[in-house]
């Protein structure tokens, strides 16, 4: 059946749109580390490990073409994590000539992972036993966040990377021309 609307949509043009995010790619200093951190601190699981020390480092022109790496670095470790219901973390352990720290708030890109908590206090110890460290107390969420008995609060892993820590028990409210309703994990 032919679409006799002058507007097509991105998926009668392009075929199917994405599911949703598959995983999240963190570079860090550390694989072993950053690996007991969010198993500790989020509950992680090991899926597989894409790239040992047993195996050749993934480098070369073509490697940092493919991937954007500066000239000279080297994937020395890679492994996918699994947490919760919700995208997978892979975790890159890269040797390069330039690297720099994780991105802020105010910076331009992906600067933070959410992590939604149906206890936000327990996940608050747990980051903090985990090596982890909390930017402030325990606040109130952003409008449309703000529902009874919501709160978040930032926490930076050890090599840095900015964590929140969310709980919503009452929902999001929503404007009346949203689109769509904000997708939070199912329980474990």
């Amino acid at each position: 059946m032919k679409n006799n609307s002058s507007v097509s949509s991105a998926s009668d043009h392009f075929g199917e749109l994405p599911r949703g995010i598959n995983h999240i790619g963190i570079t860090v200093p550390d694989l072993d580390q950053a690996t007991a951190f969010f198993k500790q601190a989020l509950g992680t699981t090991w899926c597989y490990d894409g790239l040992t020390f047993n195996d050749p480092p993934r480098q070369g022109k073509i490697v940092e073409r493919q991937l954007g790496l500066v000239q000279g670095s080297k994937i020395i470790r890679q492994r996918m994590l699994r947490l919760g219901n919700g995208p997978g973390l892979e975790l890159f352990q890269i040797e390069a000539p330039e690297q720099r720290p994780p991105l802020k708030l105010s910076d331009y890109g992906i600067n933070h992972m959410s992590v939604y908590c149906d206890d936000i206090e327990a996940c608050v110890a747990r980051i903090r036993e985990a090596g982890g460290s909390l930017l402030d107390e325990l606040h109130d969420n952003s409008r449309h966040e703000d529902s009874a008995g919501s709160a978040s609060i930032y926490a930076l892993s050890p090599w840095g990377m900015l964590i929140e820590l969310q709980t919503i028990p009452n929902g999001y409210y929503y404007d009346e021309d949203s689109e769509a309703t904000a997708w939070v994990p199912a329980r474990r």
